[in-house]
């Protein structure tokens, strides 16, 4: 294919996955079944291109859910996902072993499998899909920690899978140290992000770039390094760049936003390609075949193996049934597990074409099923949030000439900061407010000036003060001006 040609599918297949965005959203369907359906229409099967390279699509796979593990990172909230933090790590490793022990067991009974293939098929089964869980809880009003269990869950979740979908599609017998070597491989690919994450934000704050557009292209290089050392040392280069890119999106980095905006767009480049291209990848023809397969797979995902693991790792933290039953029913399967399957066809041979067609059919299924029917679940199960607060905004640019720095702060709606006299935000000596915009219109405040939803204003502030100023606005969002005084209070009592 010519270079004009190439260019030109590329940019009209972009263009309709970013139209398919508005559609799903009047139709209420996942986007993700539109850039599927984009890639079998595109296929030999309808339009003629030819794409059956399982190799080269099981690494272009890889690299894009890389991408959407980086924006997953830079965009979750360590607020949001600390009071989660225990839940999440146990969804992401206990429940995976539950899960594929469960599903395996289903499987060897109801599709006589034998037990390696089914253990291969549960490993398959048993990862959620960071970019559907992603996409979904952006239209489902659920409170911040179910949220922040469910992001931190299906971002972490991939790497065990991946070990144990590797191991089991192999011929190499597995004994103790297998179980040893999966441990190394999470706890470095864990520690190398955490190094490189942090490494990273702490020279973005000292490099004083020439563009604030390098920012985002240093952080995302960041996170990809990140995956490329923890491959390199045998260890799990998903964690570590899912580690790397929430220490980097969590840090007091330049142009924050601006980073975050940047990977965002990244990671629907990364969707749109990742999900046309396995549509592209599938044959219609093999499909029927392995509908009722399926069916039974989705039927043990659904009822026994989601169900019970959410399960496992709620009882140390005895969490109320209705949440388990959202999380349960919000352990979405999207582009992951076809990509898992495609490792095992790659890592084990041919006899496991048939997962990949079975786990294709499937996700088409489980999104539909789930993913059209989420946000009624959550209000049937009363876990959708009362109100639509969102944490304030705070964009950093540093000055370098005055050493200082400009805080962009915006006012979100639900905000304690609303009715605040600016002269009440108390902010540290070598602070001040330089400009509120409201309403398109910009204007120098004075002390009397009070803050409305939906504000946005410039804080200039020295280095030394800087940390203390955005802590301060801060505490203000949540708690109101009075915020330190109930603080000294709690602290009296």
């Amino acid at each position: 294919m010519s270079l004009e040609l190439l260019l030109g599918a590329t940019a009209g297949v972009l263009l309709l996955g970013v139209l398919a965005v508005r559609v799903s959203v009047r139709l209420g369907l996942p986007s993700l079944l539109l850039y599927l359906g984009i890639g079998v229409l595109l296929g030999e099967s309808v339009l003629g291109i030819q794409f059956s390279d399982a190799g080269l699509t099981e690494t272009l796979g890889l690299a894009a859910l890389v991408l959407i593990l980086v924006e997953g990172g830079l965009t979750t909230r360590w607020e949001a996902v600390r009071p989660a933090l225990g839940l999440g790590l146990l969804l992401s490793t206990l429940s995976v072993l539950v899960s594929i022990g469960v599903a395996a067991g289903l499987l060897h009974l109801l599709l006589d499998l034998e037990w390696r293939t089914a253990l291969l098929w549960g490993a398959v089964l048993s990862s959620t899909d960071a970019a559907a869980v992603f996409s979904v809880l952006r239209g489902v009003a659920v409170p911040r920690r179910l949220a922040g269990t469910l992001e931190l869950e299906s971002g972490m979740n991939d790497a065990p899978v991946v070990i144990a979908v590797v191991v089991f599609a192999s011929t190499d017998p597995i004994g103790w140290s297998t179980a040893g070597l999966v441990v190394y491989e999470l706890a470095a690919g864990a520690l190398i992000g955490v190094l490189l994450g942090a490494g990273g934000a702490w020279a973005l704050r000292r490099a004083a770039l020439p563009s604030t557009g390098l920012y985002p292209l240093a952080a995302i290089a960041v996170c990809l390094l990140a995956y490329s050392a923890g491959q390199g040392a045998h260890a799990s280069g998903l964690l570590a760049t899912y580690v790397a890119a929430l220490v980097l999106g969590n840090s007091r980095l330049p142009h924050r936003s601006g980073v975050v905006s940047f990977a965002e767009g990244t990671g629907w480049i990364a969707q749109i390609g990742l999900f046309v291209m396995l549509g592209l990848y599938s044959v219609p023809e093999r499909l029927p075949a392995a509908v009722v397969p399926a069916l039974v797979c989705a039927a043990v995902v659904l009822l026994a193996a989601r169900p019970l693991s959410v399960l496992a790792a709620g009882l140390p933290f005895r969490v109320p049934w209705r949440e388990q039953a959202f999380l349960s029913w919000a352990g979405l399967r999207g582009a992951v597990p076809i990509v898992l399957a495609l490792v095992a066809l790659t890592e084990g041979g041919p006899q496991n074409q048939m997962l990949v067609d079975v786990v294709f059919v499937l996700v088409v299924l489980l999104t539909l099923v789930q993913g059209t029917t989420l946000p009624w679940v959550a209000r049937l199960l009363g876990v959708v949030s009362r109100t639509e607060t969102r944490e304030v905004e705070v964009d950093a640019a540093p000055l370098d000439e005055v050493d200082a720095e400009l805080l962009q702060v915006k006012v979100p709606k639900g905000s304690r900061l609303h009715g605040v006299y600016l002269r009440e935000l108390r902010l540290p000596a070598g602070a001040t407010v330089s400009l509120v915009v409201r309403d398109a219109e910009a204007f120098s405040p004075l002390g009397e000036t009070r803050l409305r939803e939906g504000d946005q204003f410039l804080v200039v502030s020295t280095r030394d003060v800087r940390d203390a100023t955005e802590q301060r606005i801060r505490d203000v969002d949540r708690g109101g001006k009075l915020v330190r005084w109930h603080a000294r209070d709690d602290r009296s009592s």
